[in-house]
């Protein structure tokens, strides 16, 4: 790749062979040639189904999974390891668990998590490049179990981050905080977009407009689509028993991202850093539950640890 341009510092690394996959784990239907037939056939593309107690219960199985999982990854996450041993970790947490780590052969993609460092916005690949004191590190976690997907990521700081680093990460993990306060029946989609980008505008960073939150049950992905830009053009209110992510990616400089050779990978356009948070939730009668939600066991964000 003598030819691409890079945007900051980073690059990649050697990437390991794939996982495998037990048999006795059940699948989704991806798993063999990386199409998702169903998610892509689906009338739930068009309509947000209203998840009934059946698909609540799995799903909600599955958000815990995937919780549990990402607090192993992000506990294990030090200067001196390799994005690629978060993968490993990732992926026998997931078979110890009866689930499938979704990201693995989705579109192929050819991990069973998304590790995103610095400057890149979202769906980095694990590879042998080794975290280093000061990095900020984004861990995205999904779990497939007993048919339904749950969905959540953190960013978090390797050894001593910088204050701008640091407020980066705070600021996007308010704006998703403050999102999902919003969120009841009847609210509108667009909305959500309006709140993110009036917190991180008001503590000078911007919101990246190319990926957005999503419906997401038995598909990976599906309506609703969730946008965290201001002034979206997103269709739909929120009803008792949607089903979505919120995932807003905020950046120090410009909202713009390109993507590495590798067709996965998102970094912004100048180099400078980005920051994410995602939770699953849903609608509920007055309000919303969040079914990724932060236990006691799970490892403290920095201003949790701070003397400040």
């Amino acid at each position: 790749m003598p030819d691409y341009e890079w945007t900051g510092p980073l690059r990649p690394y050697r990437i390991s062979p794939m996982r495998e996959i037990p048999a006795h784990i059940p699948k989704p239907d991806y798993f063999k040639d990386g199409y998702p037939y169903k998610e892509q056939e689906s009338r739930q593309q068009q309509i947000v189904p209203i998840r009934g107690p059946d698909d609540t219960a799995g799903i909600r199985a599955a958000c815990r999974i995937g919780r549990e999982v990402l607090d192993l990854a992000a506990a294990a996450a030090k200067p001196g390891v390799t994005t690629d041993e978060l993968d490993r970790i990732v992926h026998e947490a997931m078979i110890e668990r009866g689930a499938y780590p979704s990201p693995y052969n989705y579109f192929n993609f050819p991990k069973s998590v998304c590790t995103s460092i610095n400057e890149v916005i979202c769906h980095g690949i694990p590879d042998a490049r080794e975290l280093v004191d000061g990095d900020i590190l984004n861990i995205d976690v999904t779990a497939y179990y007993k048919g339904f997907h749950g969905d959540l990521n953190e960013t978090i700081c390797v050894g001593e981050v910088d204050e701008e680093g640091k407020k980066l990460i705070k600021v996007t993990h308010d704006a998703l905080m403050k999102a999902i306060a919003a969120c009841k029946p009847g609210v509108r989609y667009r909305d959500i977009g309006d709140i993110i980008t009036k917190h991180a505008s008001a503590n000078g960073f911007q919101v990246v407009k190319s990926y957005c939150g999503h419906g997401i049950g038995d598909l990976f992905h599906c309506a609703p689509n969730v946008p965290h830009y201001a002034h979206n053009k997103a269709v739909g209110v929120m009803k008792e028993g949607h089903v979505f992510t919120i995932e807003p990616m905020i950046n120090v400089g410009s909202w713009r991202d390109r993507t590495w050779p590798d067709g996965w990978t998102a970094v912004t356009e100048d180099g400078k850093r980005s920051a994410q948070f995602e939770h699953t939730l849903i609608v509920t009668k007055d309000g919303c539950e969040v079914l990724t939600k932060r236990l006691e066991t799970s490892p403290p964000l920095w201003w949790e640890t701070s003397s400040v």
